[in-house]
């Protein structure tokens, strides 16, 4: 099986090298530079949220460069450079879409309605699956009325529900340490209800020790070592 090459960006930012394109999710800011390779370059944005979405991804792609855009249809068309429209596709929830890059290789993308704004993404591409939570977490909070929690949960677990089954190579899911004893709920929900061969933390607001505290969870224990220990920004993993 063809290996992807990861960088971890920033927060919830992900660049995904493969053998012919490149994928980056909800990048706003941190050091990213896209791949000189020729290889097309494909850009998601999950929602409008500052720290998911910024109008520096139009300017990533370099002259020449082969770059689509991906956008959850909370961020406004607006937002799009008049330029750069023709290569943009805006999406909700619950959709699905097919791309192409210019050497006819098909990208499908499935989404799924966020438990705060926009869209998580599944993309398949090359014969691997990936999985982009975007916002879709468990958002319990400590402090808030119990009904509003287990609102938020049911809501969370139903959309976990359509993702049942399929099989993900790669995942993006949340562990926020502004949850506090909560903080492990998403991505322990996910990893028994879904699951996928390999896991990347995110949107720990840059407290990296918060996967060490969450891999040593008793709840972890089953599927820790799928977990990534992601240490500093620009690291690098091969899956």
């Amino acid at each position: 099986m063809i290996s992807m090459k990861i960088t971890y960006i920033h927060h919830s930012s992900f660049m995904v090298e493969m053998a012919e394109e490149v994928l980056l999710f909800d990048y706003f800011q941190g050091e990213v530079s896209l791949p000189r390779s020729g290889k097309p370059v494909f850009i998601f944005a999950s929602h409008r949220h500052g720290d998911h979405f910024s109008q520096n991804i139009f300017k990533l792609a370099y002259s020449g460069q082969e770059a689509y855009y991906v956008l959850s249809d909370d961020i406004g068309r607006g937002q799009v450079p008049e330029s750069l429209q023709e290569r943009t596709v805006f999406i909700g929830p619950g959709q699905k879409a097919e791309l192409e890059n210019g050497a006819g290789r098909r990208l499908e993308i499935e989404t799924y309605k966020s438990t705060d704004k926009g869209v998580a993404f599944l993309v398949t591409v090359e014969g691997r699956t990936i999985y982009h939570a975007g916002d879709l977490n468990n958002w319990v909070w400590d402090g808030e009325p119990e009904a509003d929690n287990r609102r938020m949960s049911e809501r969370f677990h139903r959309e976990l529900g359509k993702l049942a089954g399929r099989h993900i190579d790669v995942a993006f899911m949340l562990i926020d340490p502004r949850q506090g004893n909560s903080f492990h709920l998403g991505m322990d929900d996910f990893m028994r209800r879904v699951g996928a061969d390999v896991v990347f933390p995110m949107h720990f607001w840059g407290d990296f020790q918060a996967v060490d505290r969450f891999k040593a969870l008793p709840a972890a224990e089953g599927y820790k070592d799928k977990i990534q220990e992601i240490r500093y920004e620009g690291q690098c993993f091969t899956v």
